[in-house]
């Protein structure tokens, strides 16, 4: 073994490698680098589902688990004489982590702006004095979100919906729990059942993809809606009765957006219209539209920055009168403030994983799988076993094994693929990036055992909307 690891380190050549080290090395999802990468790559998971009790940021084992497991990607086609491919695949994985990283750090900055404009709290003290129950928030939340997905994409639904859970009872933290658990499933099963509700059913609304009885068009993606009813209600009914009693402590101090809150919202609508126009109208990667957006907010920011009101210091001291002083007392708005407090491990966390899952399937691990599960288990079963299995492996690389699988099924077979893998990301904390996210807006409160908890009834929904599917739209298989 060591006369493998160590010539790349010495010759640093692709080329001499190639000459000097057995051109007859087994595939490598039977070679020992393939298992270290696996095993790397579960212990990884493990440690930040640990979160909570080890206090070691989930985005660090991951990170390191990407560099790992493609570096042994690399020493072993140095070894085969594949560089060139394995480049181009990390390339690949790259770009696609990169789209999705640009449009959650877009959704995140508008998030901190509306926060910082006080539109969250402002909003709490609105809910405040509507008098709602924990639960009567609980449920308003859940359905707002559900209503949301569709259009606005589950991640940025359950971003928005979610900081208004936080801010409205910060110090319940049994209610935060609750209450991002439902919207979180809110936002999977809304985003299930439309093309714009997902990055899974983007990718497949885009590939236009034939099936054995006509095209998965934009309306198929609806026969979908009473399936993903079913997969959030059972769950909030289940929950509805740990939710606690009583109504949140109104505000003691007056609240009320700041200049430019209402602007700025309508700024983020206005991003999103953008994202589904580049991507909908131009088939033009939607990120594209939503670094537009951001643009829309820089823009504006600039426009409040210079048309900033002070008030003078009451001295007449000149060095004050230089520096005058905000008339709220805090600094003129800054987009690129706003963009520094973004989370950034839950960024990293998913750049981890996407890229380990990237490389597993470069590997071959993932096409072995689907295999396996579409030529012998059968397409239903495999397809129900493909959304249990993104609750793991996060449902963008999921979806993406099943097209690079491409097998031959129906419409009703590609649905409850895409139900499968929307949904069945709500069965684990870090199945989902509306999960992720979540897990760090809610400071603590919100946490992957305290989901875990509720696992069985989610997957009793999960198990009651396939069923659903498949009596429902029978006439679709």
């Amino acid at each position: 073994m060591a006369r493998w690891v160590f010539p790349p380190l010495l010759l640093g050549s692709g080329t001499a490698l190639a000459a000097d080290i057995n051109q007859s090395l087994p595939p490598m999802t039977a070679h020992w680098s393939g298992y270290l990468a696996l095993i790397v790559f579960i212990f990884a998971i493990l440690l930040a589902s640990l979160e909570e009790y080890t206090h070691l940021r989930k985005s660090k084992p991951v990170v390191v688990t990407a560099g790992i497991i493609w570096a042994l990607i690399g020493w072993y086609a140095m070894a085969t004489g594949s560089s060139v491919e394995a480049e181009e695949s990390v390339r690949e994985n790259l770009l696609h982590y990169v789209e999705l990283m640009l449009l959650m750090l877009v959704v995140m900055t508008y998030i901190n702006a509306l926060g910082e404009r006080q539109v969250f709290k402002t909003l709490r003290a609105w809910v405040g004095n509507r008098g709602l129950s924990y639960r009567g928030l609980f449920w308003s939340s859940g359905i707002i979100t559900f209503v949301l997905s569709p259009f606005l994409d589950n991640l940025a639904s359950a971003m928005l919906v979610g900081a208004l859970v936080v801010a409205v009872a910060p110090t319940n933290g049994r209610f935060i729990s609750l209450g991002c658990l439902n919207v979180v499933i809110a936002a999977n099963a809304g985003g299930a059942f439309s093309p714009f509700g997902d990055i899974t059913t983007l990718i497949i609304w885009q590939q236009n993809v034939q099936t054995s009885n006509g095209i998965l068009d934009f309306w198929s993606f609806f026969n979908l809606f009473i399936p993903s009813l079913i997969n959030f209600l059972i769950p909030a009914c289940a929950m509805h009765f740990a939710v606690p009693t009583g109504r949140p402590e109104p505000l003691q101090e007056a609240a009320g957006m700041r200049r430019g809150a209402r602007r700025i919202i309508v700024l983020f609508f206005c991003t999103i219209a953008t994202a589904v126009f580049f991507r909908g109208v131009l088939h033009l990667p939607a990120v594209i539209g939503m670094l537009t957006g951001l643009a829309y907010l820089q823009f504006f920011g600039y426009y409040l920055k210079k048309t900033h009101r002070y008030r003078e210091a009451g001295v007449a001291d000149a060095e004050q009168l230089a520096s005058p002083i905000p008339i709220d007392g805090r600094n003129p708005f800054d987009v690129f403030v706003r963009v520094a407090r973004v989370e950034w491990d839950t960024l990293l966390f998913i750049y981890g994983v996407a890229l380990s899952v990237g490389g597993l399937s470069y590997i071959g691990y993932l096409a072995i799988t689907s295999d396996v599960m579409y030529n012998q288990w059968g397409h239903t079963p495999a397809n129900i076993a493909v959304g249990l299995a993104s609750s793991v492996l996060e449902n963008i690389p999921t979806m993406y094994s099943v097209l690079a699988m491409m097998p031959d099924m129906s419409r009703g077979q590609w649905l409850l693929a895409t139900l499968g893998v929307g949904t069945g990301g709500s069965l684990l904390a870090i199945g989902s990036a509306a999960g992720v996210a979540l897990m760090a807006q809610s400071n603590g409160n919100y946490t992957f055992f305290s989901h875990l908890k509720w696992t069985p009834v989610i997957l009793l929904a999960y198990i009651a909307s396939v069923l659903t599917h498949l009596w429902l739209n029978a006439r679709l298989f």
